[in-house]
């Protein structure tokens, strides 16, 4: 008997994340959640922090609406959402009551599953969260985040995933490839060992597809015992995102292995995506050009539109290239952190100070300060000494020596803010800022689907029944509602009255 191959859909969270940064609107989706829903995906991965701190910061929307609008419309799946296990704010530092509040928060709001992951392999951080969900009623799915490091060999993820493993109500492990450098080469090496390693746990594979090898990498992780894949609708997929669902059946059928999706759902899922990317003001995903720079600089795509965008806003943008050179030196320097979220966010800032300082590591951020510290956690390997030499002579560096990360109760924090002010609330306020939640309730609901508008079906409707033209109906159809209209057949001219005899 043939194995049957289960897909987590990355459409709505890590999609739109790598090509829209974050931006995708509840409504935009709307159309397309009913035919998710139905295609029989094992997970649908749907939110996180980011998602979160954009939606609220860019529009205004209620990211606990956004998040309720669509669990009520994927009733029949799996709800995934994700967090770092030290933070859900920004790049800073979450106290473990608000970490746990997050947690049974969303709970409370229809996620049932977890992932989460530490690029610097925290592992005692990561089990404590992890108990925290499986303590919530919900499913943790701990993360081994690839990179292409002299530091971390195939024994390095083996080593972690196999304890990962054992940890409390963990069914399932993902292996993530955020910057699109895994190869095949590696992929044969690596997701075997994990495998052997990790007994009967489900094993979940997500490689971004930057140089175009994400499918190959599948491959090799589906014959080294791989059961799931995690893929995105043909438009928001591909290039900084992750293979097309579509893409993968066929390699599937090849291989002799099977799934259980409804190849129905697709058409209406990518017509709907289509639809909003061109809402959205973005093109539609596509297979990215090959460019070797990307295993020196290991910048993460989604990373990489924000920092030519950021560039471009402060008259840099032709320094790109210069920014993508220094980038590899100074994650080397730095003792060659996994590049993903805060990391890569934290070599790239300091490559552009680099460039613009009198001399490299002249401006030197908080955040960088605190990792030479360990405050993130275990720093790969040892910074280079002259580099931590200049690190620690910045004027903030004394400060950060004897910090020690508060850790307020939650009756603590609540004290800060009014009496009474409901969970959802607190942790949006604590997320982002008083003035930006204030602007948010002021603003009220998220915005419908324009094209279900009640106004919009009832301008098409008028439109054409004052058509004079030789219809006899009128059909006027958007995504969940139609109209049908006929007109009646005017009634027969009476017959003259015949003479009366006299």
């Amino acid at each position: 008997m043939s194995q049957t191959i289960e897909f987590v859909d990355q459409t709505l969270r890590d999609g739109q994340q790598s090509l829209w940064g974050c931006r995708m609107r509840s409504h935009q989706a709307e159309a397309a959640l009913p035919h998710i829903d139905r295609t029989g995906f094992d997970v649908v991965d749907l939110t996180g922090p980011g998602m979160f701190t954009v939606l609220l910061r860019q529009f205004r929307d209620n990211p606990w609406t956004s998040t309720d609008f669509l669990v009520q419309r994927l009733r029949n799946t799996e709800c995934r959402a994700s967090f770092r296990s030290r933070n859900i704010m920004g790049f800073g530092f979450t106290p473990d009551s608000i970490m746990d509040l997050w947690i049974r928060t969303q709970v409370k709001h229809g996620i049932q599953s977890f992932w989460l992951y530490d690029c610097l392999y925290d592992l005692p951080t990561m089990l404590r969260v992890t108990t925290v969900v499986h303590e919530a009623g919900a499913i943790p799915v701990p993360s081994i985040m690839y990179g292409l490091t002299d530091v971390h060999d195939d024994a390095f993820f083996v080593e972690r995933a196999a304890k990962m493993a054992l940890w409390p109500g963990v069914k399932s492990l993902y292996i993530e490839d955020a910057a699109g450098v895994l190869t095949p080469e590696r992929a044969a090496t690596l997701l075997p060992a994990i495998r052997a390693a990790t007994g009967s746990v489900k094993l979940e594979l997500h490689c971004h597809n930057t140089t175009g090898l994400a499918q190959h990498n599948y491959v090799e992780g589906l014959k080294a015992g791989f059961t799931s894949l995690h893929t995105a609708s043909r438009p928001m997929a591909n290039g900084p995102s992750l293979p097309s669902t579509e893409g993968m059946l066929p390699i599937l059928e090849r291989m002799g292995l099977e799934h259980r999706l409804d190849t129905n759902q697709f058409e209406p899922v990518a017509q709907n995506f289509i639809w909003a990317a061109g809402d959205a003001g973005f093109a539609p995903g596509q297979m990215a050009e090959f460019d070797p720079r990307i295993y020196d600089h290991q910048v993460p795509g989604g990373m990489t539109g924000t920092l030519k965008n950021q560039l471009a806003q402060h008259g840099m943008g032709h320094r790109f290239d210069e920014v993508l050179a220094e980038i590899p030196r100074v994650r080397r320097e730095l003792g060659e952190p996994i590049m993903a979220t805060p990391f890569s966010q934290f070599v790239g800032v300091q490559a552009v100070l680099n460039m613009l300082a009198r001399e490299r590591y002249d401006l030197v951020p908080d955040e960088v300060i605190q990792y030479a510290l360990g405050h993130y956690g275990p720093v790969p390997r040892p910074i280079d000494p002259e580099v931590y030499d200049k690190i620690m002579a910045s004027p903030r560096a004394e400060h950060f020596r004897s910090w020690i990360q508060p850790q307020p109760s939650l009756a603590e924090v609540r004290s800060r803010f009014r009496a009474g002010i409901p969970d959802e609330e607190l942790l949006l306020r604590l997320m982002t800022s008083d003035r930006e939640v204030d602007d948010m309730l002021t603003k009220g609901s998220i915005p419908v689907d324009p094209r279900r508008r009640s106004d919009v079906i009832l301008q098409h409707v008028s439109s054409l029944v004052a058509d004079p033209g030789t219809s006899s109906s009128i059909s006027v159809s958007s995504p969940g509602m139609s109209v049908s209209l006929s007109r009646r057949p005017p009634a027969p001219a009476a017959s003259p009255a015949a003479p009366n005899a006299s």
